[in-house]
């Protein structure tokens, strides 16, 4: 069994149910862990704006993943790590995602806009652009025309929406940044996830956990599944692979 010293745990889909709440069980599963001294990460493709509040609600002073890697933040929440979408690419994406009738979600280092762009966007630094539609033949054209821009990554929070972050940004490169400032390797992570932007992470972890609610591609990668986003997942994980090692020994 690998010796798991550090939790990464996207959000939606994840640790959140469909109400986005954190259930009473994954929560005390997590204050366990964290009492126990091991390290749990917020890895998530959201900004700091839309999770801070869970991580005070579960009282985490540990680093914490935003925008999938484009914004790492310290136990104090600083940014000690950033790295940036291109001005003119992030203004061309958006465009394209107006011009096929989707909503879009740009993410600034000063905050997220929902289908606006601001005039003055040359002046702003970019972390992160989304958008989302319900339509498969819409989110597939997008996605084709995204494949010819160059120096981006491409992946998705869910099966409606399409994520992009500079290439080389993702949760693993993320992961792999505080692992080096803890004296950690990945072999050390335990990652739970359910969507595209976490099959990286998922893998290069020492255990790598799928949702049973996840994309199956997302499934076909991990080495263990847990139960839903609904159904305490993220706590029963927790419990099979940190405390179940208790009882084994």
């Amino acid at each position: 069994m690998a010796d798991i010293r550090l939790i990464a745990l996207d959000m939606d889909g994840t640790l959140l149910d469909d109400e986005k709440h954190i259930s009473d069980f994954t929560r005390s599963q997590i204050k366990k862990a964290h009492d126990r001294g091991v390290h749990i990460i917020l890895s998530t493709g959201r900004p700091l704006s839309t999770c801070s509040n869970y991580v005070r609600e579960l009282d985490l002073n540990t680093y914490l993943i935003t925008c999938n890697g484009g914004q790492i933040y310290s136990e104090n929440q600083t940014v000690i790590s950033q790295n940036l979408l291109d001005k003119e690419k992030l203004a061309y994406m958006y465009h394209l995602a107006k011009g096929l009738g989707m909503n879009s979600w740009v993410v600034s280092t000063e905050e997220p806009y929902y289908n606006y762009l601001p005039e003055n966007y040359k002046q702003l630094e970019w972390l992160k652009f989304s958008c989302h539609s319900k339509d498969k033949n819409i989110l597939d054209k997008m996605v084709e025309k995204l494949s010819y821009v160059e120096g981006v990554e491409i992946s998705n929070a869910s099966p409606i929406n399409v994520e992009v972050n500079p290439v080389g940004i993702n949760k693993a490169m993320g992961l792999e940044f505080v692992c080096n400032q803890l004296g950690l390797t990945m072999e050390n992570v335990m990652a739970i996830g359910d969507s595209l932007n976490d099959i990286k992470m998922i893998q290069e972890a020492g255990i790598g956990i799928a949702m049973d609610n996840a994309q199956e591609a997302v499934q076909k990668v991990a080495d263990y599944m847990t139960d839903t986003n609904n159904n305490d997942g993220v706590g029963k994980a927790i419990e099979k692979f940190i405390f179940s090692v208790d009882r084994e020994s």
